[in-house]
């Protein structure tokens, strides 16, 4: 079975940076489409990024919008998120998320087929 494999998670104060990483496990695995969701304590796993390689797009959400970046590397077959400006508000459990399928946004939860295990990310004010 194909994993996705997540790392880059920590600790951080408030307007500091991270980056996080994604790799699948199988190199065969072709990614269309790569996501990046969060879920705080108590809360619903939200939309945070996505990457479409077709058409071709990025997404983020309005809280995500200007502070975080995500870009893919296919030929490692790897996704990243660099986050920047971070905010007490942004901890939760990172994870990302993966699909050969295209048609979507990749902005709802339903549009992957795999998952990554997540990582913690905190920021301290």
């Amino acid at each position: 079975q194909v994993q996705l494999v997540e790392s880059g998670g920590g600790m951080v104060q408030a307007g500091g940076s991270l980056r996080l990483s994604c790799a699948a496990s199988t190199r065969t695995f072709s990614v269309n489409t790569w996501g990046w969701f969060r879920q705080a304590p108590g809360k619903e796993r939200e939309f945070v990024a996505s990457d479409t390689r077709d058409p071709g797009s990025t997404y983020y959400s309005d809280s995500a919008r200007g502070r975080f970046t995500i870009t893919r590397d296919d030929a490692k077959n790897t996704v990243y998120l660099q986050m920047s400006s971070l905010e007490p508000e942004d901890t939760a459990i990172y994870y990302c998320g993966a699909t050969t399928g295209w048609g979507t946004t990749g902005t709802q939860s339903n549009d992957y087929t795999n998952w990554g295990q997540g990582t913690q990310v905190t920021v301290s004010s």
